[in-house]
């Protein structure tokens, strides 16, 4: 059976504002999903998510997740802003349960320099392989 890959929710660290030059921090906890802002960023609400990733499968494999640790954000008027220490609610030696599905999450630190501002969006890839 071939391994998928779906992402079920999307990694979103939702709205902030720079409350002055210099930058500023948003940390996303993938096992709880708390939101922390940090730094000079204000936080403007709204729902920050977790991202949450599915992998289906022959039921009782054993499995490798990869991912960047780090991954680049831009926005359509050329800003560009990083994700730092990207980590998974994934145990060592991951392993597809007897139905055949894994899930797990991912989060990380949004982290801001200088005066950027915009929609970000990036593509993180993550792959999946039979052990």
């Amino acid at each position: 059976i071939p391994l998928t890959l779906e992402i079920s929710t999307k990694l979103d660290f939702s709205r902030a504002a720079l409350s002055g030059v210099g930058g500023g921090v948003i940390e996303l906890d993938p096992i709880s999903g708390a939101r922390r802002v940090d730094g000079g960023m204000i936080d403007l609400g709204g729902s920050a998510l977790a991202g949450m990733a599915v992998v289906r499968g022959e039921p009782g494999r054993a499995v490798r997740i990869e991912m960047p640790t780090s991954a680049r954000m831009t926005s359509s008027t050329g800003g560009v802003v990083e994700i730092a220490d990207l980590r998974t609610t994934l145990t060592a030696n991951p392993r597809l349960d007897q139905g055949g599905r894994l899930e797990f999450s991912f989060g990380g630190k949004l982290l801001v320099r200088g005066n950027v501002s915009g929609t970000f969006r990036a593509r993180i890839p993550i792959t999946a392989q039979y052990e």
